[in-house]
């Protein structure tokens, strides 16, 4: 008997993990072909599914964008909210029943534009939410205009003679305003992806997975070519507990960093407020 091929192997571990996760597929995603997006829900298929999460445990909201659209593509309870309010709208499910799986999915113009205000204070909280921020340095949704992580210089239909404001880092921001887990991947890699999801969705406390994922229509400039030629992991001698030297490296822009920056554990937001009616009630 003639031994598998290396891709016929690789070809029955991709049906098998599409098996065991295909139960949790809704309605088939209609996001352009190519787009970054589906390797994060299928990451988010692969971490719930190995994490055993009921689907009447796991609610998914998001604001808009075309990642606004996840809650429609994935079984559980979903949330489309306003333009920029996903977080507040987690933060009372999760207070409301802690219990709950929380997950917030939005773009870089949803999270880091218009909904940039909630974004500290969910952090900064340790609400035990994970938020999954699916940068691609455009409005796809809207066709092509400049987001708050264009590149300086990039042309669109609102910068004709191109970007003159500087590009936010959502890594670096998250470490900033006081996120206990933050992590950053590439839609290429659909495996880390998956485990970097896993591993925040586990920690308790407000999580955040910053994954560049490239829009095929619209921005030709942010190309998965650019961010694969960019991108290196982490040193393997980078230990994820150093807050100062996490935020250094998340500035790097030769090369850009992958991989789990830092983690802390500290009571989350629940924990606090029941600390807080336990000492009242005690006094």
């Amino acid at each position: 008997m003639k031994s598998q091929s290396k891709r016929s192997v690789l070809d029955g571990l991709a049906k098998a993990k599409a098996g065991k996760t295909k139960e949790w597929r809704d309605q088939l995603p209609t996001w352009c072909p190519g787009c970054g997006h589906f390797t994060v829900l299928h990451g988010l298929y692969e971490a719930v599914e190995k994490l055993k999460i009921p689907a009447k445990d796991l609610v998914v909201v998001s604001g808009i964008g075309c990642s606004g659209r996840f809650p429609f593509f994935i079984k559980g309870f979903g949330f489309h909210a306003l333009h920029g309010r996903a977080i507040p709208v987690a933060t009372g499910m999760k207070i409301a029943n802690p219990e709950l799986t929380v997950v917030v999915v939005g773009g870089d113009g949803d999270g880091i534009g218009i909904g940039g205000g909630h974004f500290p204070h969910g952090a900064r909280n340790n609400l035990d939410i994970t938020y999954i921020l699916l940068d691609n340095s455009i409005y796809g949704l809207t066709k092509g205009q400049v987001s708050p992580t264009s590149p300086m210089g990039m042309k669109s239909g609102t910068t004709p003679y191109g970007n003159i404001a500087r590009p936010l880092n959502p890594t670096t921001l998250a470490l900033t305003y006081g996120a206990t887990f933050v992590a950053r991947t590439f839609s290429r890699e659909r495996d880390k992806v998956a485990e970097a999801i896993r591993l925040a969705i586990e920690h308790k406390g407000f999580s955040f997975v910053h994954d560049l994922s490239p829009c095929v229509e619209f921005n030709k400039i942010i190309t998965y070519k650019s961010v694969f030629d960019g991108v290196t992991a982490l040193p393997d001698d980078y230990s994820p507990t150093d807050h100062t030297e996490a935020i250094k490296m998340s500035e790097s822009t030769d090369p850009i960093y992958l991989g789990l920056y830092y983690e802390e554990k500290i009571p989350t937001f629940d924990q606090n407020v029941q600390q807080v009616k336990d000492s009242v009630r005690e006094s």
